[in-house]
């Protein structure tokens, strides 16, 4: 606001003020005229009608935690895809944003890893049939006393072991997500036209990075290529201070605004960590919340407003009773038992919606005024 607009500002307050004070008053009776003292204010009958007042009482309430927080993806529903094999990228696939489904393929890699793999299977099937073969002819001769006990189960155990690594090159094969077609052709004995390896989708999700570009060296099991997350569920992570940990709980219902229009979104307290952030004094908790339409973004900030479930016992009174002081202090104004309104000093304490709970200042059964306390206020300093 400009020093201008505050200028008209408050020339617009003291007129409308005035005229309060004009229309409120009664022109003819003088006698009924407002008093005022310094510490007790009395209005006319007239001006008494535009007065509110609001009956303190002990009230039962829960604590509402406001943070501010930034939006995650799911650690459990999300994960990062890492190459499972070295080598230059040849064709991506897939774009940031796109869905995928489980095992879809989402970037091709000309690998020596996966030729190698591929060579490494083919001699152990041929390896593991030849042995399979001298096994049986040994079995056979043995019949004949053609080989010893000895040789005939040495026959064997090379046989088993050869089919033993033939099996684990298969595996180390299929862990390079081998495309279920070229893998049957490599079983077949057949060559492959083209030795390439596939990066595959390990969940079903959004791909929301793309972290490798066409040309890039990939190494195994260290470059990240891609994050593919479940998005329709996501984390809040709510920067809750030491001051206000202790009144908030797992299960505790929480309401989300992103500043985007009047959307809120639903979550629930998920975790609360054991640990303070000792720079900040605070811990972030872990607010879990259900994203169907994708409004919700990583790293977008939001105001967090935890609902506690743990009940508090106390005096409330509406925000509109609260003013303050030259000397910035909040005060009420509290009905006295002449009909006039004196000013009482009070202590803030949590504010829940449009209540404060007022822990010292005001007493089970004060009236309080809660509209027109700007009028009186202005009259107690005429």
């Amino acid at each position: 606001m400009t020093s201008r607009s505050r200028h008209r500002a408050l020339a617009f307050a003291a007129v409308a003020i005035a005229a309060f004070v004009a229309g409120c008053s009664p022109k003819d009776d003088k006698s009924d005229a407002a008093s005022v003292t310094a510490g007790n204010v009395k209005l006319t009958d007239d001006q008494l009608k535009h007065i509110r007042v609001y009956t303190v009482a002990s009230t039962k309430w829960r604590k509402t935690v406001d943070a501010t927080g930034a939006v995650d993806f799911d650690n459990d529903q999300a994960t990062s895809v890492l190459a499972p094999f070295s080598g230059p990228v040849t064709r991506i696939l897939v774009t940031p944003g796109e869905k995928v489904k489980k095992d879809q393929p989402l970037a091709v890699v000309e690998s020596p890893d996966f030729a190698a793999a591929v060579d490494a299977y083919r001699k152990a099937v041929s390896t593991a049939s030849t042995n399979r073969k001298l096994a049986d002819l040994d079995k056979d001769l043995l019949k004949h006393q053609g080989v010893s006990q000895r040789e005939a189960d040495q026959a064997e155990t090379d046989a088993v072991s050869a089919e033993a690594d033939r099996y684990a090159a298969l595996r180390a094969l299929a862990s390079l997500n081998i495309d279920p077609h070229d893998l049957k052709e490599v079983e077949r004995g057949r060559a492959l036209a083209h030795i390439e390896g596939t990066i595959r989708a390990p969940i079903a999700g959004t791909v929301v990075e793309r972290l490798i570009t066409p040309g890039e060296l990939l190494q195994a099991g260290s470059t990240a290529c891609f994050t593919v997350a479940d998005i329709s569920r996501v984390w809040v992570l709510a920067q809750v201070f030491d001051a206000d940990i202790a009144s908030v709980a797992v299960g505790d219902t929480a309401e989300i605004e992103t500043g985007i229009g009047a959307n809120k979104v639903a979550g629930t307290v998920t975790n609360v960590p054991a640990l303070v952030d000792p720079t900040t004094r605070s811990v972030n908790v872990r607010v879990t919340v259900d994203n169907p339409a994708g409004l919700l973004k990583k790293q977008m900030y939001v105001h967090v407003a935890i609902q506690s479930r743990q009940e508090n016992t106390g005096l409330l009174a509406p925000v509109s009773a609260v003013l303050r002081d030259d000397e910035n202090l909040p005060f009420v104004y509290v009905e006295q038992r002449d009909g006039g309104f004196a000013r009482e000093h009070v202590t803030l304490g949590t504010r829940a919606g449009d209540l404060y709970d007022i822990p010292e200042g005001v007493h089970a059964g004060d009236r309080i005024v809660v509209d027109g306390g700007l009028f009186i206020q202005f009259m107690q300093a005429q």
